[in-house]
């Protein structure tokens, strides 16, 4: 019998880091990184909820990583214009795993959600422990990121 009083309360449910882990793992940041560690990495993630119509960050807030949609929506939004509409599984923000640098947009939960966070502290320490698969990670990031600018640069070339 599980006592309450006892118990980590902030600790994930193992069905919810399996899906976390699985939802990662389905993403181009973690192609070619085995699956123990993708959990391992999973382990040390955060997992917050939001109501409908919260705020997640606000253009300008320091960025500190990327963030995976576990549940629900969010909508990312720069100077009145949506520039997308995020689902369940999709991830966002992970510039902020590359560089320092403040969020360059707003984004809000659509509905009530849950989403992961993966800092870049929590990177930079893993890659410590593992850097050739951090060196994977990084290409990986790289390759995310270089897709990301090209399809703004295709978006922009037409207007």
């Amino acid at each position: 019998m599980s006592n309450i009083f006892w118990s980590n309360i902030f600790r994930s449910t193992t069905d919810e880091l399996q899906t976390i882990t699985r939802l990662w793992q389905k993403t181009p940041l973690f192609d070619g990184i085995p699956p123990r560690q993708i959990e391992f990495l999973c382990r040390k993630m955060h997992v917050r909820s939001f109501l409908a119509d919260e705020i997640v960050f606000r253009q300008g807030d320091q960025g500190a990583g990327a963030i995976l949609i576990l549940d629900g929506s969010v909508r990312v939004m720069a100077n009145k214009t949506q520039l997308a509409q995020l689902e369940t599984g999709d991830f966002f923000g992970e510039i902020a795993l590359a560089e320092p640098e403040r969020r360059i947009a707003d984004a809000f939960s659509v509905d009530d959600s849950k989403l992961v966070y993966f800092l870049k502290q929590d990177l930079e320490e893993w890659i410590e422990y593992e850097p050739r698969l951090g060196a994977r990670f990084l290409m990986n990031l790289s390759s995310t990121l270089a897709q990301r600018l090209l399809q703004a640069n295709k978006l922009i070339a037409e207007h």
